[in-house]
């Protein structure tokens, strides 16, 4: 009689198990969770790319292969020289990559902010798309653009991924606030690396 209990019990909790199994939707289930992340791009021995996030869940299905970034992405972009020239930073991203297609694309979501810290330009939006392919980023919505010499807003922006030729596409009829001012000297304080000190001992 013990035995017939303890073999019911197994099958009865199989059973459970296997229908919280067949609950379980394998597409909306990460195959994947790095915490942490960091990932540096190079090239000719220099860097190009980094990219940070505290968390990366990789999904995959038959046709597409994605990454969700749900605690925020910092991407750090760098010139040919190796200076740091652009940054993306966004409370949310994702990155999607097409399986049957050479297809790349990047978004981010919720206070993206685009600098580039060579101009002291800097773009603040809510959703932003990066073709890495075609080497463009652009957005639709709501944006504006501060530099050294003004302050701009409206609908979508059209630029280079390194943010060196930005476009508004449609403006708001506001003023500008532009101080131009030839004494002025930009310092580029990422990339400064400033005297060097004499050494006491000497």
């Amino acid at each position: 009689m013990a035995t017939a209990i303890a073999v019911a019990f197994v099958v009865y909790s199989c059973k459970g198990k296997l229908s919280e199994a067949e609950r379980i939707n394998i597409g909306e289930t990460p195959v994947q969770t790095v915490r942490d992340m960091f990932f540096v791009q190079t090239e000719n021995g220099r860097v190009k790319m980094r990219v940070e996030a505290p968390v990366m869940e990789r999904y995959d299905n038959d046709t597409l292969s994605y990454d969700l970034f749900p605690e925020g992405l910092k991407v750090f972009a760098y010139t040919d020289e190796g200076l740091l020239e652009t940054t993306i930073r966004s409370d949310n991203a994702r990155h999607e990559t097409a399986k049957k297609k050479d297809d790349e694309l990047w978004e981010a979501f919720g206070n993206v902010v685009v600098r580039n810290e060579m101009k002291q330009e800097t773009m603040e939006t809510d959703t932003l798309y990066w073709d890495r392919k075609t080497k463009e980023i652009w957005t639709d919505c709501y944006i504006i653009m501060r530099s050294p010499r003004g302050y701009m807003q409206g609908h979508g922006m059209r630029s280079d991924d390194m943010a060196r030729n930005a476009m508004l596409m449609n403006p708001f009829d506001s003023p500008v606030r532009v101080a131009e001012d030839t004494t002025v000297v930009v310092l580029d304080t990422v990339n400064f690396i400033g005297p060097l000190l004499k050494n006491s001992d000497n």
